[in-house]
């Protein structure tokens, strides 16, 4: 153990709770307490691990020139730390969802990490976030010029299916609860809104007389002035796009959450005490740290490491192993007005920066060989990575590059640290599982019915297998996911990926995300992903090819870690589905995957003219596809993709399922 360094000022613990989740005892590990507080952070500005954030040089300084920030942080711990594993598991939030649950509640999902005595810690790392309960933030500062003026840059702001009559929108992102960087001014003339009747279309400029920054609920317009909100006079009609572009005022220094990442987790690794005496609460229990973050704060994981945060400033590595799943992109957070609770809308940063683990020459938009490990490698800070992900992510989060480039002409290969695994035919995060032939409501705005394969299961034994690699030297699962050379990637059409015809059901044509070459302005740092935009919205330099996995007859992917509900379908699990109504009807329904189920016998699939044989055709009887679900989770576990423990529930659930059980059984 070593003494703290200066970027972790003191820790306070503001709350303690033992037992914490209802008594519960886990293992050889028994209870745990949950302790939760602030920690009190400062950074040199001028450290070269940390003049990479955007704008931190016109941050204010304390008096010895350090920048400062606090974050929550919860942390949970065997009671008796003996029973401890010695391994720490950093949960990253998402958009602050606090993923440790409340002291007082069950402990979840997260029986699955304290059965093993692992140690779990969370902290606040998105600064645009309000303080609200059960959700983990952090204060970073607001810089300025040397004259004491405001930082500005211009902000996009997009609308579309707001509620009829409506007159009053939000200036909000995509993702609340961030409200959208402040105006400058409020003089509509700085400023344009314009609206469009669809992606593509023309553009209709709205005059300046014709709006404000106001909100016109209870005042007719032009309203009461507002900072946060837009009012249009003849009001917003849900059959247009409206884009606000404004000169926007004080943007927060973003990207002192990764920093202030890498120092919380630092801390509780390495030292004894804060700088003023303060116990590190597992001092000297934690010999290895895993970092494990689900889609945004996966993003946020690929990020800190390409950035050079997975060394802190004693150079010592941070975390030995991460998994970021279902994050195929970096996260839109270390430049000036950042919009890190973005996703792939159109005209959002993510797929512009470095994608590839191995070094890849970005020829199509005319960028040298780059790598997410080039600021790890020459420090021997790298982690072992679990990349994890499925098929929603090819459709609807640019996830081809990652694997195949922007020409999409070969398969980068991994480097010998990195681990892939693709979830065939699972929606975003993956579906609530279950074995049933009862089929599900639609998603909100969604056409087809919500699709249940889930990812959960394999993710369990993955994270068993990562910590095994990181703390044994175990050789994890070879990879697995589709490839070029194997023939299944393909363009995202009907024809290219053989997909069935299936009466009454849409088909893939045209649902993809398209991969788009963006002009931010020159002092964007397109790499990285830093620095500043000065063009918005951004033009569009060319359209990027990007592929998707191809299909088998029944429109199901072959390809990657299938669950063990995939390799016994009751119908076809897809990453897409399509909007049923609003503004982008016909089009992809965000990150929400599609589920048709098989029909039940043969004379309904005749009948309904569905080339897909049913499941009295697959499987004949109960027993017998309790038998295929049997050897599906057996090959699993032999693979180490499944638990045993999780095996015998899945056959439990499919012996206890309504699938070919005869009336009254």
């Amino acid at each position: 153990m070593t003494p703290a360094y200066a970027r972790v000022v003191r820790i306070v613990i503001e709350g303690r709770d033992s037992p914490a989740f209802q008594a519960q005892s886990f293992g050889q590990a028994g209870p745990y307490q949950r302790l939760s507080g602030h920690v009190y952070g400062e950074i040199d500005p001028k450290n070269p691990l940390n003049s990479i954030i955007t704008d931190i040089e016109f941050a204010p300084r304390n008096a010895r020139g350090m920048v400062e920030y606090s974050a929550t942080f919860s942390l949970a711990i065997p009671i008796d730390l003996s029973k401890a594993s010695g391994v720490v598991l950093y949960e990253v939030p998402n958009r602050g969802r606090a993923p440790l649950p409340a002291a007082n509640a069950r402990a979840g999902a997260m029986a699955d990490l304290f059965k093993y005595g692992h140690i779990v810690l969370t902290s606040g790392w998105q600064g645009d976030l309000a303080a609200a309960p059960n959700v983990e933030t952090i204060s970073v500062p607001v810089p300025r010029n040397a004259d004491g003026s405001p930082l500005t840059g211009p902000v996009l702001v997009r609308f579309f299916d707001m509620a009829p009559n409506t007159n009053t929108l939000a200036l909000r992102g995509r993702q609340p609860p961030a409200p959208t960087a402040p105006p400058l001014t409020l003089d509509t003339s700085k400023a344009t809104l314009t609206r469009r009747a669809g992606e593509g279309r023309e553009v209709i400029p709205i005059r300046s007389t014709e709006w404000a920054f106001a909100d016109c609920t209870t005042v007719p317009f032009p309203g009461k002035p507002d900072r946060d909100k837009v009012c249009l006079k003849s009001g917003f009609d849900p059959a247009f796009l409206y884009e606000l572009v404004y000169t926007a005022k004080d943007p927060p220094v973003l990207g002192i959450g990764f920093a202030a990442t890498r120092d919380l987790a630092s801390f509780f690794r390495y030292a004894a005490k804060d700088d003023v005496g303060t116990a590190n609460p597992i001092a000297g229990k934690a010999t290895h740290t895993v970092a494990r973050g689900d889609s945004q704060s996966g993003n946020f994981l690929r990020s800190l490491v390409h950035l050079g945060f997975n060394e802190d400033e004693g150079k010592k590595i941070v975390f030995d192993g991460i998994n970021p799943n279902i994050a195929v992109r970096q996260l839109a957070m270390d430049f000036r007005f950042a919009s890190p609770s973005g996703a792939a809308a159109l005209y959002e940063p993510g797929s512009d920066a470095v994608q590839t683990w191995s070094s890849y020459a970005d020829e199509a938009r005319r960028r040298p060989a780059a790598s997410l490990l080039d600021r790890c490698t020459p420090s021997n800070t790298c982690p072992k990575v679990f990349e994890t992900f499925g098929a929603s992510e090819f459709w609807n989060l640019r996830g081809s590059p990652d694997l195949v480039g922007t020409k999409a002409d070969k398969d980068i290969p991994l480097p010998a640290n990195v681990r892939r695994y693709f979830f065939p035919g699972v929606t975003h995060g993956g579906g609530g599982g279950g074995f049933s032939t009862n089929v599900p409501n639609p998603p909100r705005l969604c056409e087809l019915p919500n699709n249940p394969n889930p990812s959960s299961d394999t993710l369990r034994a993955l994270t068993v297998a990562l910590v095994d690699w990181v703390t044994k030297g175990t050789a994890p699962p070879a990879s697995q996911y589709p490839r070029l050379d194997h023939g299944d990637l393909v363009e995202p059409t009907q024809a290219a990926l053989g997909f069935p015809i299936i009466p009454g059901m849409p088909l893939p044509d045209n649902i993809q995300v398209p991969l788009y070459e963006y002009d931010f302005g020159p002092k964007f740092n397109y790499n990285d992903m830093r620095g500043i935009i000065s063009m918005e919205p951004p033009a569009i330099r060319q359209v990027l090819p990007s592929l998707a996995p191809k299909v088998d007859a029944d429109g199901n992917e072959p390809s990657g870690v299938a669950s063990v509900l995939h390799q016994a379908p009751l119908g076809t699990y897809l990453g897409w589905n399509v909007t049923a109504t609003g503004f982008n009807k016909g089009s992809g329904c965000g990150l929400v995957g599609g589920y048709v189920p098989f029909a039940k016998t043969k004379a309904e699939r005749v009948a309904a003219g569905d080339p897909r044989p049913s499941l009295e055709e697959r499987y004949g009887t109960h027993e017998k596809y309790v038998a295929v679900v049997k050897a599906a989770a057996g090959r699993l576990v032999h693979d180490r993709f499944l638990l045993q423990e999780d095996a015998d529930r899945l056959i439990a659930e499919a012996d206890a399922s309504n699938v070919l059980r005869s009336a009254g059984k």
